[in-house]
């Protein structure tokens, strides 16, 4: 089997990560891959509206390989996101919609989500894009099923991606389905990655995702949380802490962060077990008492509904060889 060819649409306003993320993913496992003849490795072929050079939203200017209206959509099509996709270029999405059903399989990253949703490639089909931009995307395309949590998601042959780095983790995914996880994991060895991140995991940490409050004193409160996972954490000792009865706490708290504190709580402990089980070998028991939850069961029952795999699973997954 031949050398596959990756296409990536370019546009004015593009994000550039979006662009090289993905790009030197394939890149690179094309070179890995050139001494294997069962595994082929691939062409990445960058293409705009005239093959007119473009300026990314960062300033740089990017000159394309080829004329978008000359290019064929390849063995892989992956759209990238930006500020250029929230007024798109027209001849962008009817290339898109004219061709796109020709490629093996087709790939966003960020909000390039959007182009593939104004190309109508994504109705009836479930999707996720940026977490800030999720809830805009259900709302201009109710016919997309859009879900905000995972870092990419994978629905047939359209696959659809978060933030920037996302699109690396997709990519890897893709190289993996193509060549195998050696392969993949060849890849992200060379870029410095530890291991790809599955995609149904968290787009972002409870810690970080959370609104920061307004008030001192709650927000005093978040960071104590956050500095003392293994707690009493209950909204009794939270409230008695913050000198508000429970139901005063639990409704100031929701009003200023944005979550229940029971939420934000398993949020904050879900963080540290992770860290743990990245950074240490103490077992998964140890971790679960460290870090708030009590049992190994409490612990697995909130990593498989957050996160989509078990601690153990995560820890196959993320903890650095050696």
């Amino acid at each position: 089997m031949g050398e596959r060819t990756v296409v990536v649409p370019l546009f004015e306003g593009v994000q550039s990560l979006d662009v090289t993320g993905p790009a030197e993913v394939f890149s690179i496992a094309g070179a890995l891959l050139a001494g294997r003849r069962a595994a082929p490795g691939y062409r990445v072929v960058s293409a705009s509206p005239g093959g007119a050079a473009v300026r990314c939203s960062s300033g740089l200017r990017l000159l394309p390989e080829a004329a978008l209206e000359e290019a064929g959509p390849g063995d892989t099509l992956v759209v990238p996101g930006g500020p250029g996709t929230q007024a798109p270029d027209g001849r962008v999405v009817a290339w898109l919609r004219e061709r796109a059903g020709r490629a093996r399989r087709v790939a966003s990253v960020c909000s390039g989500a959007f182009l593939l949703a104004e190309a109508g490639l994504l109705a009836g089909r479930r999707a996720t894009t940026h977490w800030d931009l999720c809830a805009d995307l259900a709302r201009r395309f109710p016919e997309v099923r859009v879900d905000p949590d995972p870092i990419f998601v994978r629905d047939g042959r359209v696959s659809t991606s978060a933030g920037v780095t996302a699109g690396i983790d997709l990519a890897l995914a893709l190289v993996e389905e193509d060549a195998g996880r050696e392969a993949a994991a060849a890849v992200a060895r060379y870029l410095v990655m530890y291991l790809r991140r599955p995609g149904g995991q968290a787009q972002f940490s409870a810690v970080l995702s959370a609104q920061e409050a307004r008030r001192p004193p709650v927000r005093e409160l978040q960071h104590w949380i956050a500095e003392n996972p293994g707690a009493d954490l209950s909204v009794e000792a939270l409230a008695g802490r913050a000198g508000l009865s429970p139901r005063q706490f639990a409704r100031v708290f929701a009003g200023e962060v944005g979550v229940t504190p029971g939420r934000f709580v398993e949020g904050v402990r879900l963080e540290a077990a992770r860290r743990a089980l990245e950074e240490s070998s103490d077992g998964v028991a140890a971790v679960a008492r460290a870090c708030g939850f009590g049992t190994p069961e409490a612990l697995r029952r909130a990593f498989v509904r957050r996160l989509g795999c078990s601690p153990a699973q995560y820890r196959e997954r993320f903890r650095p060889a050696g």
